[in-house]
């Protein structure tokens, strides 16, 4: 080891592995950890400062910040909590329905917001709903168990608020003491499928943009530092791949989750006339009154919904690559995402959140709206992650010490025997041994810490390094199995009624499904968009490279073997 150290790829080496044990022991917190690399590669003779500083705000981190302020706006003027209520009227009560309305919101809303704001604002009109349906939870908890139960611990729920009348309990007194028991169970397990489903759905809706969630920050980020000339991932082509294998994880996993806890059965197509029916009514009114509660859109939120729409339209239409996008009208390699998201977010600093009024343009004397934007800075301060944004700076300065000292290329060297196996077979393994290590680790801090060693395999293997880095990217985000795996897990679980079996008999199948279908992705349309069974033309310098910093190093242990 002494010997090991004695090289760069060694003092490298130990820094990353440092790093690796701070972050998933979280003996520091997670942003001081990031900032590692400023205190240790310069002193080690790793990288020079003037290298590395620049690393903790690239292009990438201002598409970040460009999200996450235009998600603090739509927070701002509740526009958010619109969407949710429509969407919920739409899809109906019925409990699989209902929780297929809770998913699709919730992963819509997890694409441009962060996916534990989103759980945060979902569960509490989730409470409301289904205190409405069921009652309140404590009783529900006191009639599922039989009379020589020990009495449970019960936890208060805190929901939205709704009108008395219709939290009462479903009572029947043509129902033997057996049959209510019977049924509050499966209002139990209901209410279960109903808090379990939210971040389960928050986390794969991040997957589907590239702000969306940290990890496809980093793979952006690390594709520019690792295969400069690779610009086939940007906002519009990523989504184009993963909004449908969004899409898709999110009905198998309805499916799983319904089935589970008793959502799937007759009722789901046909209607009956029963005290389910009654309460799913007394549900559909409470829905339909929060939202009447709304009022119509005010100026506010149409103007958010204007620049929300422009936002997602520009950043689509920049460069999709299956057409011209409008950045062919700007001098090339020069209009990036993070100028695009950067000049929307900008005008919400201005745009005034009230209808101005025009008539001071002729009397100055007349009388005008209060002048207040659609965002301020302070409100863009207390929102903004400044942590996350540390986290991936301190990401991308460790893929440029790996990089630069060549460790990446001294593990890629090590991990030659993995040619063996099939690309298909690796896709899924790499899937799931990254959906396995999350459950214990920050999902940032994993895809930083691995995905540099899956694009050197990549590059050993003569694989086309997106084939490997992509499903790397989104397994990162497959942390269904424990509460402390995500921060929505943990609000979730916080609720009290959720048990870790729970958690880990449902992840376990959901992670299996979403193996599989970034298996099915990667294979069918992945391999079309981005051309994945050729080894391409912008990874073979690096791959020279490669193998020319494995030659030398290989040599420099032979030469003080033989000393």
């Amino acid at each position: 080891l002494f010997l090991l150290l004695c090289y760069m790829e060694g003092k490298c080496l130990y820094v990353v592995l440092l790093m690796a044990m701070f972050w998933c022991t979280e003996a520091l917190p997670l942003a001081v950890t990031a900032m590692l690399p400023v205190c240790l590669f310069p002193t080690l003779g790793i990288l020079p400062s003037k290298k590395l500083c620049p690393q903790y705000f690239l292009e990438t981190n201002f598409l970040f910040l460009s999200g996450l302020l235009m998600a603090s706006s739509i927070e701002e003027w509740g526009l958010h909590r619109r969407i949710a209520l429509k969407v919920l009227t739409i899809v109906g009560v019925k409990p699989a329905w209902l929780i297929l309305g809770m998913m699709l919101t919730s992963s819509f809303l997890s694409m441009w917001l962060s996916n534990t704001a989103t759980t945060a604002m979902m569960l509490p009109i989730a409470n409301a709903i289904l205190e409405s349906l069921f009652g309140d939870l404590e009783t529900l908890k006191q009639k599922c168990k039989s009379p020589d139960d020990p009495e449970g611990q019960s936890v208060k729920l805190h929901s939205l608020p709704s009108v008395p009348s219709e939290k009462r309990m479903l009572q029947s007194d043509m129902m033997t003491s057996e049959e209510i028991q019977l049924e509050s169970q499966y209002q139990l397990k209901v209410w279960k499928g109903f808090l379990i489903c939210i971040p389960y759905a928050a986390s794969i809706g991040g997957t589907a943009t590239l702000t969306g969630t940290a990890p496809n920050l980093i793979l952006i980020g690390q594709l520019k530092s690792h295969f400069p000339d690779c610009d086939l991932i940007n906002f519009g082509s990523w989504f184009a791949f993963a909004f449908p294998l969004m899409l898709i994880f999110l009905f198998f996993g309805w499916i799983w989750i319904s089935y589970l806890y008793g959502g799937l059965n007759t009722r789901l197509c046909f209607k009956k006339s029963d005290h389910r029916a009654e309460a799913e009514a007394r549900a559909r009114a409470l829905i339909e009154d929060d939202y009447r509660k709304l009022g119509p859109l005010n100026f506010a939120e149409g103007a958010i919904s204007f620049f929300f729409a422009l936002f997602a339209i520009l950043l689509f239409t920049r460069d999709p690559k299956f057409f011209s996008g409008w950045s062919v009208f700007f001098k090339k390699g020069y209009v990036s995402d993070a100028v695009t998201g950067v000049i929307i977010v900008s005008i919400l600093f201005f745009f005034p959140s009230q209808k101005p009024s025009l008539s001071w343009w002729f009397d100055p004397k007349a009388s005008n709206t209060p002048y207040v934007p659609l965002l301020s800075w302070k409100k863009a301060q207390e929102s903004v992650p400044w942590n996350i944004i540390l986290l991936l700076g301190g990401g991308f300065a460790m893929a440029k010490a790996c990089e630069e000292s060549g460790l990446a290329s001294w593990i890629g060297g090590h991990l030659q025997p993995l040619a063996e196996v099939p690309p298909a077979a690796a896709v899924m393994l790499i899937t799931a041994f990254l959906a396995g290590f999350t459950e214990f680790a920050s999902n940032t801090a994993t895809i930083i810490i691995f995905l540099p060693v899956i694009a050197e395999l990549a590059i050993r293997v003569s694989i086309n390094p997106l084939y490997f880095m992509i499903p790397a990217t989104v397994g990162c985000s497959y942390a269904f199995m424990l509460p402390v795996s995500t921060p929505p897990n943990s609000i979730a679980f916080a609720s009290g009624h959720l048990m870790v079996k729970d958690m880990v008999k449902t992840g376990f199948v959901m992670n299996i499904l979403g193996v599989l279908s970034v298996a099915l992705a990667m294979n069918t349309w992945g391999v079309a968009m981005f051309d994945l069974h050729s080894y391409p033309e912008w990874a073979r310098p690096i791959n020279k490279t490669a193998l020319l910093t494995g030659v030398h190093f290989s040599s420099v242990q032979s030469v003080n073997a033989t000393l």
